[in-house]
């Protein structure tokens, strides 16, 4: 029978649309950035490709996968497919508004982007958002869903919520809004009987047993032919092949790999097949995207875990000693050896030994190492005595070393011995729906670590991070993110202004620059450093070029450009009046009069 309707009432939605929908943005624009060229068969949102899909067929696509793979299977697939467009969709809001929304009137562009793609519509029922201090409580239906709608007509009415993918989309977005996850979680679907789906969103933290459910953002490897062949409805088969599938999503709660994207699922699929295997792999990628890390995950989900691993960076090593660190020495062997000393793959022998920065091997270290990967046998430095090890190895390098092998500086027997197994390691800049994840994380790590509390990020911080390149991968995320949260205080939130106040990572330009119509644009490309007060400093070539576009478009006054530059002083200090003056260089009483005469009401 069908059930009884949501709670939503017609009643509490307007009261709600006016606490979160309240935009100085057009809403109206983002179907006028849809354009379409049949000509060519290209469709595109702003500077993205869109896609259209027949509803009937993403619904047989839904189907074949449930019956293929099995419910979780197929759940977690859509979950996670769903995240990726969800984050995606946020950035482009970020990049379409961020000169003039902040985190609530970006958030209201995610039911817009919903309708327009036809997935469904949103009405938001009630809730609260300050990216600033980590809030985001906020409950909404979806109607007209798709997914609800595809699921319901194949498989009936049911006793669980079905929109997997809107799930995954709406944490997706909210996640890179807020700069740290937060669950979807749809607590009534149309495919349950109700005449809505009604969901509540809110970081991890604040839910209760999380476990199952993130379990599937988390790639999963599945051999089709062995999934349960569950269908719907029919609870008894659903919950078997729930059970089936729960044991490596409980693997995965001990993993300290951490990401959401596409990318990273790949990367991770690939990973564990490879685990449980004891052929050598190959990690390549740049400096500080995680190849340790995977290196001692692929340890951890081999069957040598309970085995020794054994890490050596062989940059770090002189070249007269890498063979004596690799394969042991006999008390002579070279001056200042006076005992006799255990190498690494004797150490590691039954376990993993994870040789980083490969690429840096003298030849002659390449030789012997090419021979204990073969036969398995070595000798210490200094002796005749033939020792025989089992050790796998995992090996990494940020070096083309197919180049080095042109270049005659890298052996290419060996290079074929250790590219069994290759996993490219994606840069983060080509996987920036992990940043949310990824930022939550590190912010946790070292606010304990330094016992400091933020209450959040503000929103230009969070679109400075999720805008930046980070050559130095997660690294120098980790590196620029530690720094702020020792200069940021106690219980507010890291600001744009504790980013790159040391190295002076990005160092050309300045935080504000002109878009391509003259108007005065935040850029998170271009941020220059801070003085000893750790305030942005504007660069005087930028700010020439800013004012002779404001002077060459001719439709604008000097007092709207003051009540501009007094506006965004207001917001950035929340309306404290005497921290706004400061920002602008004025008197408390002159920027008084100002925000008076602009109708804005202060708080202090």
């Amino acid at each position: 029978m069908p059930k009884s309707k949501s709670s939503a009432t017609d009643s509490t939605i307007p009261e709600a649309l006016s606490l979160l929908s309240s935009t100085s943005i057009n809403l109206q624009e983002i179907p006028e950035r849809l354009h379409f060229n049949t000509e060519e068969g290209l469709i595109w949102l702003e500077d993205r490709r869109m896609v259209m899909m027949n509803m009937e067929v993403l619904g047989a696509l839904r189907q074949e996968l449930i019956e293929g793979l099995g419910i979780d299977a197929a759940r977690g697939l859509l979950t996670r497919f769903g995240y990726a467009a969800g984050c995606k969709d946020a950035e482009l809001a970020m990049k379409l508004y961020k000169d003039q929304a902040s985190i609530n009137e970006l958030m209201m562009t995610g039911p817009k982007f919903h309708a327009l793609q036809g997935i469904a519509v949103v009405d938001l029922i009630d809730g609260e958002v300050d990216a600033a201090k980590g809030v985001c409580s906020v409950e909404f239906i979806w109607r007209n869903c798709f997914e609800a709608s595809i699921h319901s007509q194949a498989y009936g009415i049911g006793e669980s919520p079905a929109c997997w993918t809107e799930a995954g989309y709406s944490s997706g977005f909210l996640s890179t809004c807020m700069g740290k996850r937060i669950l979807v979680r749809e607590v009534e679907c149309c495919a349950q009987g109700f005449d809505a789906c009604r969901c509540i969103a809110k970081p991890v933290e604040d839910w209760g047993d999380v476990e199952e459910e993130l379990s599937y953002f988390n790639p999963v490897s599945f051999s089709p032919t062995l999934a349960a062949k569950s269908t719907l409805p029919g609870e008894a088969k659903s919950k078997q092949s729930h059970n089936q599938d729960k044991a490596p999503a409980r693997t995965e709660q001990k993993s300290q790999i951490i990401g959401a994207s596409t990318a990273f699922n790949v990367l991770m699929h690939k990973l564990k097949r490879v685990a449980p295997t004891s052929a050598t792999v190959l990690l390549l990628g740049e400096s500080g995207v995680g190849k340790s890390a995977l290196a001692k995950e692929a340890c951890r989900l081999s069957r040598r875990a309970d085995k020794p691993f054994l890490e050596l960076n062989c940059a770090a090593i002189p070249e007269t000693l890498i063979e004596s660190e690799l394969f042991g020495a006999e008390k002579g062997a070279y001056t200042g050896a006076t005992s006799n000393r255990e190498g690494r793959f004797q150490a590691a022998d039954g376990g993993t030994l994870f040789l980083d920065e490969i690429g840096t091997l003298s030849m002659i270290a390449q030789g012997k190492l090419l021979r204990v990967i073969q036969t398995g046998e070595f000798e210490p430095l200094g002796s005749s005595q033939t020792h025989t090890v089992d050790v796998r190895i995992i090996a990494a390098t940020n070096e083309d070393l197919m180049k080095r092998v042109k270049e005659g500086t890298f052996r290419e027997d060996l290079f074929y011995r250790l590219n069994v197994f290759p996993i490219v390691v994606p840069p983060l800049r080509q996987r920036r729906e992990d940043i949310p994840v990824l930022l939550e994380y590190i912010i946790n790590k070292y606010s304990s670590r330094h016992d400091k509390r933020l209450s959040g990020v503000g929103a230009r911080a969070l679109q400075v991070i999720l805008n930046y390149s980070w050559p130095g991968n997660i690294r120098e995320l980790e590196n620029v993110i530690e720094r702020g949260i020792i200069l940021a205080d106690d219980d507010r939130p890291l600001s744009s202004h504790h980013l790159f106040t040391i190295d002076g990572a990005i160092d050309k330009g300045s935080l504000m620059s002109l878009n391509e119509v003259g108007d005065l644009a935040e850029s998170a490309q271009n941020i220059a450093g801070t003085d000893t007060s750790d305030e942005l400093l504007i660069e005087k070539e930028t700010l020439s070029v800013w004012s002779e576009g404001i002077i060459e478009r001719e439709n604008l006054s000097l007092e709207e450009v003051e009540n501009a530059l007094f506006l965004a002083a207001f917001k950035q200090a929340d309306g404290n009046l005497s921290k706004a003056a400061d920002k602008l260089g004025v008197t408390r009483s002159q920027f008084s009069y100002r925000v008076k005469k602009m109708g804005l009401t202060s708080t202090a």
